[in-house]
C-alpha cells in the first residue's frame, strides 16, 4: 500500500489515495500503521476517496481502529494532498466527512499549499445532540463529577463531542490520569474529546487535548474550535482566538452572526512510502 504521512501542527496521520489504492479492512490497517514501533507511527489513518456529494471524501480512523467523524487537522492535510499531488487545481474545495460536507480555502505559494482555512460548520450546544446525558439542555460551565473530582465543564459538538475544562495551569497537568476518566465518563455515551484550557488573554488560549481513541495528541482542530466557542460563551475571549497547542498555533474565528466556525492553520507532508500489509 502506497501512503503519504502528513501532519497538521503535529497531529499526524497516514494518508492513502483511494483513487489509486484499495483498503479492504481500514480499521485493522489503521491499528497497524499507527503503531509508532511496529508500524509507520501516526494518530490514525485517513482515506482520500471520490465523492458524489463533494470534490472529495475523507474517511478517518483513529489509532485504535475506531472510525472518527471529523478531524480538523486531518482535513487541512487532505486539502494539501489533493492540490499538491495533482488531484485538483482548485483553491476552493469541498470535502465530505462523516459529519457533513466542509468547505476549504487553500493558500498556495510556489505551487504548494501553505495553509488552509476550513469552514468547520456550526457548533452544537444541545446536550442530546452532542450527545451528553445531563439534566440541562445546554452545559456551559456546569459541574461534572469525574473520578471523584468536580470539574466545571462546557460541552460543545463540532461534529464530534468535546468537553472543555478551564484550569490555571495546563502545562503540569497529568493528562494521562484525567483524560481517560473524561473519555469514558457515563455522561458521554459516545465517549468524548477533552480539552484542558488556560486563558492567556482576550484573544489567546493555551490547550492540551485528550482525544477519544487516540489519547493525548499534539493538536486537535475540532477541539480548538470547541474551545473558542466555549471561551466566548463563558465570556473569557473575543470571537477571534489564537489557540496554542503542543504542536503549534491555530487561528479560530466564530462568526456568531452566521453561527459558523472557521479554522486556519498549516499542513505539511512528512514523507511518501509503501508498506507491506
Amino acid at each position: 500500500m502506497k501512503f503519504t504521512k502528513m501532519h497538521g501542527i503535529g497531529n499526524d496521520y497516514v494518508y492513502v489515495n483511494c483513487f489509486q489504492e484499495t483498503v479492504e479492512n481500514p480499521s485493522e490497517v489503521a491499528i497497524k500503521v499507527s503503531d509508532r514501533h511496529f508500524g509507520i507511527g501516526s494518530d490514525g489513518l485517513i482515506l482520500i476517496k471520490p465523492s458524489e456529494k463533494a470534490d472529495f471524501e475523507m474517511e478517518m480512523y483513529n489509532a485504535d481502529g475506531s472510525q472518527g467523524a471529523m478531524c480538523g487537522n486531518g482535513i487541512r492535510c487532505v486539502a494539501k494532498y489533493v492540490y499538491d499531488y495533482g488531484l485538483t487545481d482548485k483553491t476552493s474545495i469541498s470535502v465530505d466527512t462523516k459529519s457533513g460536507v466542509k468547505y476549504l480555502e487553500l493558500t498556495v505559494e510556489e505551487g504548494k499549499v501553505r495553509e488552509v482555512r476550513v469552514n468547520m460548520g456550526s457548533p452544537e450546544l444541545q446536550t442530546e445532540k452532542i450527545p451528553m446525558i445531563y439534566p440541562m439542555d445546554k452545559v456551559i460551565s456546569q459541574p461534572l463529577n469525574v473520578h471523584e473530582q468536580i470539574y466545571e465543564v462546557t460541552a460543545v459538538s463540532m461534529g464530534n463531542p468535546h468537553a472543555v475544562v478551564y484550569l490555571d495551569d495546563v502545562k503540569n497537568l497529568k493528562i494521562e490520569e484525567a483524560g481517560p476518566y473524561f473519555e469514558k465518563h457515563r455522561a458521554f455515551p459516545e465517549s468524548v474529546n477533552t480539552e484542558f484550557v488556560r486563558v492567556i488573554d482576550r484573544n489567546t488560549v493555551e490547550m492540551r487535548v485528550w482525544e477519544r481513541g487516540s489519547g493525548e495528541t499534539l493538536a486537535c482542530g475540532t477541539g480548538a474550535c470547541a474551545v473558542t466557542v466555549a471561551s466566548v460563551l463563558n465570556g473569557y475571549t473575543e470571537e477571534e482566538v489564537t489557540v496554542k497547542l503542543l504542536g503549534g498555533d491555530l487561528k479560530i474565528f466564530w462568526d456568531r452572526e452566521k453561527n459558523l466556525v472557521y479554522m486556519t492553520g498549516p499542513a505539511a507532508v512528512v514523507f511518501d512510502g509503501e508498506i507491506q500489509l
